[in-house]
């Protein structure tokens, strides 16, 4: 898949700095020559490249660091955030509102994938309860129209088109007012693929635009166009100034980083990116749970959200983690419930280290270890099912038991039960932080000024220590909780904001596969 070697060599330099038992001025200099490489040879832009060599060198001084300091924890922070940092525009895309019409327009080159992109978008956003339609002013592709209807079709999406109008600008203007009238809330322009030097179809681009007056207009990017992304965004974003990037195709074997710089180039956010063929193969966009999973340590914010818009039942596993536990049935219902939300080898990689585990497999790979881990949990009783885990390390010889019944290896039930610790780790220090955010909004609100400062600097102070050596917990979540919006009362707790402290919590902290139980193999 397009970025996941890019990932792999950044995750190994980082590892093998951090353990290394002496960290030296040259070894540092060594990994950061090493991530550099990996992202150029990926096409991310050379001078995208040059500046996070300088924000990592800035953020580290090796010499200057206290003797107790977690000199892993600083490294893998400034690689971290150097890394969002390329992703990241510091601009906030439109955001549709229920109840009025909302018109995107889609531009970019001819196979880019725009009309296949946006039938997943209206997909996408049907299935979060939008009326969601499509307008095909595609008028110079050859079956186009033809191409959309039948996306339109499969994916129940009510379309306008026409086979005898030519204009595209009449076209899109028609079926804009009409879906307008008919008071739909999503409504989707496709538009031709052009290049940068065809003037007339720049002409006709702009012409569209004055016709709809889009709320959003998304430039589609095709992952492989390497480095000539930027020269196109470029004279995209100066005749139709998008205000937002969706790249495709980065399931594909292509470097993918030049589509990436475009980011930077126009100060433009990336929204969504395309992973494969069928119409579910669209993810949310987030410049942290990207490098997060791109390094191999998941994205429980989009895990949450797919889990969320598929309607699955999570309420015992949501149950068990506002408590503070994630027991091993929690992890199979977990592990079953991935299978149920498309291509495994891409709903792994939002799990913090099945990610590792899965890397360089293809679906078909993929699907048969996710099998074998649920005969894993087939040939365990209830009450090892219905353990925190520990029970294992206790008495191995359940574990060679389980092995033989489930036709593994001791290793591979390791491997499960381990990364089953991991999350049973982050579950417990979601829980911990939760008991103190409350106890610190308690003494915030008595007590005097001086007092109360000292209480938020303890409050700040035990956010920096998540899970697994993490980066900073999501702030946002943080301050919901210590504004009474973290489920005090005895209620059951604000699940989008644990989740997304979870995700927070997981940052730099590598839970890979071994991590739960000193990797015992």
């Amino acid at each position: 898949m397009v970025l996941q070697d890019l990932g792999r060599r950044i995750n190994s330099a980082v590892t093998d700095l951090t353990r290394s038992p002496t960290l030296t001025e040259k070894a540092f200099d060594g990994m950061i020559k090493e991530i550099c490489n990996a992202l150029m040879e990926a096409d991310v832009n050379i001078r995208l490249v040059t500046s996070l060599r300088k924000t990592i060198k800035s953020s580290v001084k090796l010499d200057q660091l206290p003797p107790h300091a977690n000199k892993k924890r600083i490294i893998q922070k400034a690689v971290f955030d150097a890394l969002v940092d390329i992703v990241n525009p510091h601009q906030t895309a439109y955001q549709p509102k229920k109840g009025k019409s909302n018109v995107i327009m889609f531009v970019g080159l001819q196979g880019a994938g725009k009309t296949t992109t946006c039938t997943k978008l209206a997909r996408w956003y049907q299935a979060r309860g939008f009326k969601t339609c499509l307008v095909c002013a595609d008028t110079f592709r050859a079956g186009a129209f033809d191409q959309l209807k039948q996306n339109a079709i499969k994916a129940k999406i009510p379309y306008y088109g026409s086979l005898t109008q030519t204009d595209p600008v009449v076209v899109a203007r028609d079926g804009v007012a009409k879906f307008k009238k008919e008071r739909f809330e999503i409504i989707i322009v496709d538009t031709s693929g052009r290049h940068h030097q065809e003037d007339a179809l720049f002409a006709e681009m702009v012409e569209i635009q004055g016709a709809v007056q889009p709320h959003q207009t998304v430039m589609v990017l095709d992952a492989s166009i390497g480095q000539a992304a930027e020269a196109q965004s470029r004279a995209f974003k100066e005749t139709a100034d998008f205000g937002a990037i969706i790249i495709t195709k980065t399931d594909g074997a292509a470097a993918g980083g030049g589509a990436i710089s475009a980011v930077a180039a126009t100060h433009t956010p990336i929204v969504f990116i395309g992973t494969g063929e069928h119409l579910l193969d669209l993810e949310r966009f987030n410049p942290q749970s990207f490098v997060s999973k791109l390094l191999g340590m998941g994205d429980m914010q989009g895990l949450m959200e797919l889990v969320q818009s598929q309607n699955l039942d999570q309420k015992p596993t949501m149950k068990n983690i506002s408590a503070g536990k994630f027991t091993v049935r929690d992890m199979r219902d977990q592990i079953q419930n991935v299978t149920k939300m498309g291509p495994l080898s891409k709903m792994a990689g939002m799990i913090p280290g099945m990610g590792n585990m899965m890397q360089g497999m293809d679906d078909e790979d993929a699907s048969l270890k996710i099998k074998r881990m649920i005969y894993i949990c087939d040939s365990m009783t209830a009450k090892e099912l219905d353990s925190d885990g520990k029970i294992f390390s206790e008495q191995p010889t359940r574990m060679v038991r389980i092995a033989r019944g489930s036709g593994t290896s001791v290793r591979e039930v390791e491997e499960f039960l381990s990364q089953q610790q991991t999350m049973a780790g982050v579950a417990k220090s979601a829980k911990g932080m939760q008991a103190n955010a409350q106890k610190a909004q308690g003494q915030m609100r008595g007590g005097n000024k001086q007092q109360q400062m000292a209480a938020m600097q303890r409050q700040m102070q035990s956010m920096g220590g998540g899970a697994g050596g993490g980066g900073m917990p999501d702030m946002g979540a943080m301050m919901k909780m210590l504004q009474g919006g973290g489920g005090g009362g005895g209620g059951m707790p604000d699940m989008s904001s644990l989740m997304n402290m979870m995700g927070g919590m997981g940052g730099m902290g590598g839970g890979g596969a071994g991590a739960g139980r000193g990797g015992r193999r």
